[in-house]
C-alpha cells in the first residue's frame, strides 16, 4: 500500500487561478470577438525588425548569446533601459537596472524580497489581478486604498498607513489595469510625501506608460521628491515590442535591487541571454518612438471605436470612463446587474469581456467590467458591441 504524499503548501491552494486566463481559454474559438484580454495587437509587431535583430545576434555573437549570463542582465539592454528612463525625466544609470523575465517576475522578486507572511500590502481598489495573486502567494494581507475616478486618495492612503503599518503600496499610476485611469501629478507628489514621512516602500508598475493617445505625460511616481530611496519601478517590453520576448526590468534603490537579484538567482539564474541581446540590438537599430507612433495611432482609433459604441451596447444607466492611453475601458452597469452572470449570455453571442469583481481585494462591485480595445479593428469592435448589446438585452 502506498503512503499518502505530504500536502501542498497552503499558499499553493489558497490562491485562485486567474479568471481572466480562464475567460481567454473560453473565447479562443474562431469567430469570438473578445474584449477580455489585455493583449497587444499581433499585426502591429515589428516582426521583420525583431527577426533582423535575432539574425544579427546569431551572426555576430552566437557563443555569447547562447551561453549563461549574469543575473543582472546584458549590459547593453540595461543601458538601453537606463537611457529611456533618463529621457523620461528619471536619471538612471546602468547599475540601477535589473532585467527580469517580464515585469511580472519583477513584482514576484519584490514580494519575495520585502514580504513576510502576514505583512500588509496596500493596493488600489480595484487593482491588477496578477498582483493580488502574487501577494497572495507571498502570504501577505492585502488592504485596498479608496479610489475615485482619478485613482487612489492620498488622504485615505495616509490614514491607512498610520493604522495598518503596511510594508508597501503597489500601484499602477498610469493607464491602470483594470480601470485605465491615471493618477494626477499632484496626487503623485502627495503619495511620495506620505511614503517619505511615514516609512513605506512604493512599487510603481508601468507597463502601459508608452501608450498615451492624448494629453501631457505625467512624471513617474519614482521621480517625485521623497520617493527616490523607496520606489521600485517596474517596466516591460511586452506592450511596446512583443510579450513573447518575456522581457521586463526593475529600477530600484541599490540595496533593494541587489536583494532582488539574489532572489532572481534562486528563481531562474538569469533571463534568456539571446532574447536580451536581440532586444538590445533591436533598440539600437530602430527608432522605437516611430514604431510606437504607429501602435498608438492604431490603438487610438480602436479606443475611439469602443467608446463610440458603448452607449448602444450597455444597458441604459451604465457609465464608463475615457482613458487617455493604455488598453482598457472600465464600465459599471446599473443597479441590479451582475457582469459575471451576464458573461454567459455574451459568450453565447460570440463576444466577451472581463467581469470586474476579481480585480477587487475586498468587497467587489459586481456591476463592473473591463473591456480591452487593442486586439480588434474598429469594424470588428463595432460588430462586437452590436453582439454585446443583443446579449445584454436578453
Amino acid at each position: 500500500m502506498r503512503a499518502q504524499l505530504p500536502p501542498f503548501a497552503a499558499r499553493a491552494t489558497s490562491v485562485a487561478a486567474s479568471p481572466v486566463r480562464e475567460i481567454l481559454a473560453l473565447t479562443e474559438r474562431p469567430g469570438v470577438i473578445s474584449f477580455a484580454g489585455g493583449l497587444p495587437a499581433p499585426e502591429l509587431f515589428d516582426a521583420a525588425g525583431l527577426r533582423a535583430a535575432y539574425d544579427g545576434a546569431f551572426a555576430d555573437c552566437a557563443g555569447r548569446a547562447l551561453q549563461y549570463s549574469v543575473t543582472e542582465g546584458a549590459t547593453e539592454l540595461r543601458a538601453a533601459v537606463a537611457a529611456r528612463a533618463s529621457g523620461r525625466g528619471l536619471p538612471t544609470a546602468v547599475e540601477d537596472v535589473l532585467i527580469t523575465t517580464g515585469s511580472q517576475q519583477a513584482l514576484t522578486l519584490i514580494a519575495a524580497t520585502l514580504l513576510e507572511p502576514g505583512d500588509t500590502v496596500l493596493v488600489e481598489n480595484p487593482t491588477y489581478l496578477a498582483a493580488l495573486q502574487c501577494f497572495g502567494m507571498a502570504g501577505a494581507r492585502v488592504v485596498p486604498v479608496p479610489c475615485d475616478e482619478d485613482g487612489l486618495d492620498p488622504a485615505a492612503l495616509e490614514e491607512l498607513v498610520r493604522r495598518e503599518r503596511p510594508k508597501l503600496l503597489y500601484s499602477v499610476p498610469t493607464f491602470q489595469n483594470p480601470t485605465g485611469r491615471t493618477l494626477p501629478g499632484e496626487r503623485r507628489r502627495e503619495v511620495a510625501a506620505v511614503a517619505a514621512r511615514l516609512g513605506l516602500w512604493l512599487v510603481e508598475d508601468d507597463p502601459y506608460g508608452d501608450l498615451r493617445y492624448e494629453g501631457a505625460e505625467v512624471p513617474w511616481l519614482a521621480a517625485h521628491p521623497g520617493a527616490e530611496d523607496r520606489t521600485a519601478l517596474l517596466g516591460s517590453f511586452s506592450k511596446i515590442m512583443a510579450p513573447g520576448l518575456r522581457l521586463g526590468w526593475l529600477r530600484a534603490p541599490g540595496e533593494l535591487r541587489r536583494a532582488a537579484a539574489r532572489a532572481k538567482q534562486a528563481a531562474d539564474l538569469h533571463t534568456s541571454t539571446i532574447d536580451q541581446i536581440a532586444a538590445a540590438r533591436y533598440l539600437a537599430a530602430v527608432d522605437l518612438n516611430d514604431h510606437l507612433d504607429k501602435v498608438r495611432g492604431a490603438y487610438r482609433e480602436r479606443r475611439d471605436a469602443l467608446l463610440a459604441g458603448l452607449g448602444g451596447a450597455l444597458p441604459a444607466g451604465s457609465v464608463w470612463n475615457r482613458p487617455a492611453g493604455g488598453m482598457f475601458v472600465w464600465a459599471r452597469l446599473p443597479e441590479g446587474h451582475d457582469a459575471a452572470a451576464l458573461l454567459k449570455s455574451a459568450v453565447a453571442h460570440d463576444v466577451a469581456y472581463v467581469p470586474g469583481a476579481p480585480f477587487y481585494a475586498t468587497a467587489p462591485d459586481p456591476r463592473t467590467l473591463r473591456l480591452s480595445f487593442t486586439t480588434h479593428t474598429p469594424a470588428e469592435i463595432t460588430e462586437g458591441l452590436e453582439r454585446l448589446g443583443v446579449a445584454l438585452s436578453v
